[in-house]
């Protein structure tokens, strides 16, 4: 993979087949704080380096800390909130919702540079109800003729 470039993202999907998928589940030591551990799974080993994954985890852990911080300015659209009946949300975006597109911008980004490359693709947590960050990992076609390893692990909550 290290020498194939993906150009987008559908072509990693259409010139290679689903092999595995892992989970990255959330981290509930400190409370429920939306936060996944940062630890590599055995899995990713011989796809991605450790300090370029927990680096994507962690980021995406401060990204989802600033969203849930609470501050004038969430106080300020409650309270704007609550004297428009909500009609205030029709016009304009939250905080809340503004952070949760910077991180589908990053994951996107992060999957373009690093994750594609090496044959693999985040999903963004949204999409899995904030409970996995789920890790596709993509064996490509053309270099092996058996597929023997297209076991795939699915999500009991799913």
């Amino acid at each position: 993979w290290a020498t194939e470039s993906f150009h987008n993202l559908q072509e990693l999907r259409q010139s290679a087949s689903l092999a595995n998928k892992v989970f990255i589940q959330r981290d509930y030591s400190e409370g429920t704080v939306c936060k996944f551990h940062t630890k590599l799974p055995s899995e990713l080993d011989s796809r991605i380096e450790k300090t370029l994954f927990e680096d994507t985890v962690k980021t995406l852990n401060n990204y989802y800390a600033e969203a849930e911080k609470i501050g004038g300015h969430a106080y300020l659209e409650g309270c704007l909130a609550c004297i428009t009946a909500y009609l205030i949300f029709l016009c304009m975006e939250t905080r809340y919702e503004k952070v949760l597109k910077k991180i589908s911008r990053y994951i996107q980004e992060q999957n373009e540079k690093i994750y594609a490359p090496r044959g693999l693709l985040i999903t963004d947590p949204i999409e899995r109800g904030m409970r996995v960050i789920e890790i596709s990992i993509y064996e490509d076609r053309s270099s092996s003729g058996s597929s023997t390893s297209s076991s795939t692990t699915s999500s009991s909550g799913r």
